[in-house]
This record gives C-alpha cells, sequence and structure tokens, in this order.
C-alpha cells in the first residue's frame, strides 16, 4: 500500500521546489509591498518580505501532485486551502480585519464539512465511543479554526512555526503509517519536505516570514491531516493525540486567552508575551528560544506516537508526563510562579549531586 520510494521522491520535489519558489515570491512581495515592518511587538529590526505561506503551498502542490492520491475528500480540502491562502495573503497584504480572517476560515471549514469530512465520534475510557450528533459539526468548526490560529500565533520568531508545524507533520506522517492512513501520510510528507525547504529561508536570521497565508495554511492542513487519521484513532482518549502533538501552540493560544480576559484586554489582539518571546525576555538568545521549543514539540511528538499505541494505563503515564513537560515549558519561560522554578532547579539540584557522586 505504502511507496516510499514515491514519498521520498514526493518529499525531494516538495522540498526543492519551495526552495526555489521562495527566491521569487520574495522579489513579489516586496515589489508589492507584502512586507513587515519592525514595531515595539516585534523582534526584527528591519524591514522583511512576507507571503512565504504562497512558497508552502506551491511545494507541497506539486509534491502531492507527483503521487496524485485518491480522497473523496481531496478537492474540498484542495479548496479549503486556497481559501485560507488567499486570505492570509491579503492579510500580509492589507491587514485585513480579524473577522475577515475568521471567515475565511469559515468558509474553509464549511468546504469540508458540506463534503462530510468531520469529527463524528471520540473514544473515552469505560463510556467507550461515543457520537457527537449534532456538535459534529460544532466541533469541527472549533478544531479547524483554533488549530489555523494556534499556529499563527506561535508564528513570532524565524523559523519558529515552520519548525514546530514540520515536527508536528512528522509525528503524525509516524502514525498515519502505523494506522494505515495512506493520503494523510501523503500530505504529512510533502509539508514536511515544504516546510524544510522555506526553513533554508526563514530560520534566524531568516530573509522571508511565511506570514499568515504561511501560518494560517499550515494551521488548517495540521487541523485536516488529523482529521483524515488521527481523530479516526480507535484507541481509548483517542481524541487527545493531536492535542499532545500540538500541546505548545494550543497552550500557548489558552494561556494567551486566559491572560488577556484576566485583563480585560481583546482577546484577538496582538501582543509580545507568548512563550517565545518570554523566552527571550528570560535571557535565551533568538536561535536558543526557537531550539528550545523545537526540542519540547518534538518530545511531545514523540509522547503522541507512544499515546497512539499504548495500554489505558500507559496512556494516563504519558497524559501525566505530558503535564509536567507543559509546566517544565511554563518554568522555562517564566509563565508562572512570578519567574520561581521550583521543578526545574530540583531537578538541577538532583544532577549536580549524581554528578558529585560520579566523581
Amino acid at each position: 500500500m505504502f511507496n516510499y520510494v514515491d514519498f521520498i521522491i514526493a518529499f525531494l520535489i516538495a522540498g526543492i521546489t519551495t526552495f526555489l519558489a521562495t527566491y521569487l515570491v520574495k522579489k513579489f512581495a516586496v515589489k508589492i509591498g507584502a512586507v513587515d515592518f519592525p514595531n515595539h511587538r516585534k523582534i526584527h529590526t528591519i524591514i522583511k518580505p512576507r507571503l512565504g505561506g504562497i512558497a508552502i503551498f506551491i511545494g507541497s502542490f506539486f509534491g502531492t501532485l507527483y503521487i496524485h492520491p485518491f480522497h473523496e475528500h481531496l478537492p474540498e480540502i484542495l479548496l479549503g486551502a486556497i481559501v485560507i491562502l488567499i486570505t492570509g495573503a491579503m492579510d500580509d497584504l492589507y491587514n485585513i480585519r480579524p473577522v475577515i480572517k475568521l471567515s475565511g476560515q469559515l468558509i474553509a471549514a464549511s468546504f469540508l464539512i458540506s463534503d462530510g469530512l468531520i469529527i463524528e465520534r471520540v473514544t473515552l475510557p469505560i463510556v467507550g465511543m461515543v457520537d457527537l450528533g449534532f456538535a459534529s459539526v460544532l466541533i469541527t468548526v472549533l478544531w479547524v479554526v483554533g488549530i489555523t490560529n494556534a499556529i499563527n500565533l506561535i508564528d513570532g520568531l524565524d523559523g519558529l512555526a515552520t519548525g514546530v508545524t514540520a515536527i508536528a507533520f512528522l509525528s503524525m506522517f509516524v502514525m498515519a503509517i502505523i494506522d494505515g492512513q495512506y493520503v494523510a501520510a501523503v500530505l504529512c510528507v510533502v509539508f514536511i519536505g515544504a516546510n524544510i525547504g522555506f526553513l533554508f529561508h526563514n530560520f534566524y536570521p531568516a530573509t522571508i516570514y511565511m506570514g499568515d497565508a504561511g501560518s494560517n495554511l499550515l494551521g488548517y492542513m495540521i487541523a485536516v491531516v488529523s482529521m483524515l487519521g488521527l481523530f479516526k484513532n480507535i484507541a481509548l482518549l483517542g481524541f487527545i493525540i493531536p492535542m499532545i502533538v500540538l500541546a505548545i501552540p494550543i497552550f500557548d493560544t489558552l494561556y494567551a486567552i486566559v491572560r488577556r480576559a484576566h485583563q480585560k484586554e481583546n482577546i484577538m489582539a496582538a501582543d509580545n508575551k507568548h512563550i517565545h518571546y518570554r523566552l527571550m525576555e528570560n535571557g535565551y538568545s533568538h536561535r536558543k528560544s526557537v531550539l528550545i521549543i523545537y526540542a519540547f514539540s518534538a518530545l511531545f511528538g514523540a509522547m503522541a506516537v507512544m499515546f497512539s499505541n499504548s495500554s489505558l494505563i500507559l496512556s494516563f503515564v504519558i497524559t501525566v508526563f505530558v503535564l509536567i513537560l507543559l509546566h517544565l515549558l511554563a518554568e522555562v519561560s517564566g509563565l508562572v510562579l512570578n519567574g520561581k522554578r521550583p521543578v526545574l532547579n530540583t531537578l538541577h539540584k538532583i544532577f549536580l549531586r549524581k554528578q558529585r557522586g560520579k566523581e
């Protein structure tokens, strides 16, 4: 069923095409004025082109075209992706209002729902499989819109969203292979390739940003792939798997909503208090802050793969470990306990004792 040679070729096509297309997109973005200006909220100090998402779309499209997989929902997935890409590109060029961006995301979600690609059921311990009924449409909309915006929110440092989504796609690819989800695996492969091709231009110091065209496209595709594969998993607590894969962007989004609501701020307003910014405030360099989040993302991805093939008891153990990892990330970035680091300090003391014991 799986032709791994085709997967490798599709990966290379997506990566090389994105890498080359990015040069053209840079010139095009500058020519039409789709650039990102420095301000008090942003890290960069010089004007940089946006619209990198167009290159990612081109690369992933040609990679998929090579394999040309068949799936009943692919036309609607593509239409939704195009709507998301256009809406994001409009924002990169004109800074459109949030309600217009939301409208584009809802239209994209409506394509999926109208074609029957929805989150129909979840599997719970003891209870078993639960049919969501009428709530399935609402949950599908919330999932697509929520994940699309979650990826958008973490796109604050050079290479951050590109790398985090590549890691997410990689972990979902492994699960798709294990679970025999061919189309989900194909989409993961081409977006991994496209992201790596773009990362050559986007890693610190970036020469181009993916913009909303890219972050929204990647968020949308992660939501779609999870609906094609991860939510179809019949394992206990299977609905938690995509949440583990995307633990960092989901946690950052929820934290931003709670923080802004508590401070009576507009929850749609942008700020510089996300995890990646707090890491830099705590003394980590731009590059090191990105690598720290990469490392945590890889750990969460590995946990998700283990979770997808674990017993009920092991599932709960992994869930607890995921929560501990989230707390450690919060301590590293100074989000909790007024900057205090009790767990990290304890682990550091234990490590020092072991080192002294060896000496």
